[in-house]
């Protein structure tokens, strides 16, 4: 910060060398000397103020454009999350696209019909997440975390979820059909028009999950299911689905 207040007008040479004790002080203090009055002199010259308005000025306006311009930035950052979902869409192992459906997801934006299919995404967090009609299938989405998030009309047939947490999630009309889903989480989840044909469902948490309008279930393990709502497991096995011999859960 420039100080405007204009300095004392340096003393005369003669007085100031009186206060040298040596000649080494002397030399030091004929050096500075004439850097006083160069500070005098500056302290004095208003152009020198005006420079320092305009500079803080610029850095007003520099702040002003970076918020003003932080939408354009936020959909930047989405078009290259979207654009790496996209290219390695068919493809197998990860290519980034955890960490652009995660940041698409904490910012709010809808994953609608998303396409990862055979992606390897494990350990994925998009809870509260909006993926329906999504293509999930094949997908390796083992210890995920997807609560309350909505899979309607998705695509997880054959897919890996194991251990993944779908408290509160909704299916209606989504195939998980063929998918593995021990020791998951389906407390509270809604299952209504859901298609579970040959799903393994060994060891999972079924508490509270609405169960009755379920599309099918035939061939659907639920060997050693946990917190089963009251007349699911007879129901279910009235459908088609067994109870023991056809779970890998382990």
């Amino acid at each position: 910060m420039i100080l405007h207040a204009p300095r004392k007008r340096p003393e005369p040479w003669r007085q100031r060398r009186t206060a040298a004790s040596g000649a080494g002080m002397l030399a030091l203090l004929a050096c500075e000397y004439p850097f006083d009055w160069m500070a005098y002199l500056l302290s004095r010259w208003s152009f020198l103020e005006v420079l320092e308005y305009l500079g803080s000025f610029s850095i007003l306006i520099a702040v002003i454009f970076y918020f003003s311009e932080s939408g354009d930035r936020l959909k930047q950052k989405h078009y290259q999350a979207w654009q790496v979902i996209n290219t390695a869409q068919g493809k197998g192992g990860s290519g980034g696209r955890i960490e652009a459906l995660q940041e698409l997801d904490e910012d709010g934006v809808p994953l609608v019909g998303v396409d990862v299919s055979g992606a390897f995404l494990q350990g994925l967090r998009l809870p509260h997440a909006d993926i329906t009609r999504s293509n999930l299938n094949a997908v390796d989405a083992r210890n995920g975390d997807f609560r309350a998030s909505d899979f309607m009309g998705a695509n997880l047939h054959s897919g890996n979820f194991r251990n993944s947490n779908f408290s509160a999630a909704k299916f209606q009309d989504a195939d998980l059909g063929e998918a593995d889903f021990c020791f998951a989480n389906f407390s509270a989840a809604n299952l209504a028009g859901a298609t579970l044909d040959g799903a393994d469902l060994g060891s999972t948490d079924l508490s509270n999950i609405r169960w009755q309008d379920i599309k099918s279930i035939k061939g659907a393990s639920l060997q050693d299911v946990r917190n089963a709502p009251a007349g699911f497991v007879e129901w279910a096995t009235q459908h088609g689905a067994v109870t023991s011999g056809h779970s890998d859960c382990q």
